[in-house]
């Protein structure tokens, strides 16, 4: 799964938006301004492609005893958020997807009651 692919589904997620918060290598999507996927331009250009993406605590220990590609949130909450290496091949794009469901439903379930009713009504 390239780049492209990743920033066309992240964005198709309702209340999305893309961003570069902290400099000018780390994409960020958000939705309604809460984090739910970072991605190193950098990385990815010099052929190591990676996705910083949140998981439920015990879903994350899970993902990281099955794949290797997986692994604590680089320069993030190691208890929240995992580093997904897609260079290494193990990980399928349909995964890929489904952890960044995961990451963004994440997102939104911690939101408030008021922010979810506006997230609907996009």
């Amino acid at each position: 799964m390239d780049i492209e692919h990743i920033r066309s589904y992240c964005l198709s997620k309702k209340g999305t938006s893309e961003s570069f918060p902290f400099d000018e290598d780390t994409l960020v999507f958000k939705v309604l301004d809460k984090m739910f996927a970072l991605v190193s331009i950098k990385k990815w250009e010099e052929g190591q492609p990676a996705i910083n993406l949140k998981a439920d605590p015990d879903y994350s220990i899970e993902l990281r005893e099955d794949y290797q590609s997986i692994r604590p949130g680089f320069h993030m909450s190691k208890k929240h958020w995992n580093t997904l290496y897609l260079s290494e091949g193990e990980l399928t794009p349909p995964l890929v997807k489904d952890l960044i469901d995961h990451s963004y439903t994440m997102v939104v379930k911690g939101m408030t009651k008021k922010m979810r009713e506006s997230l609907a009504m996009l």
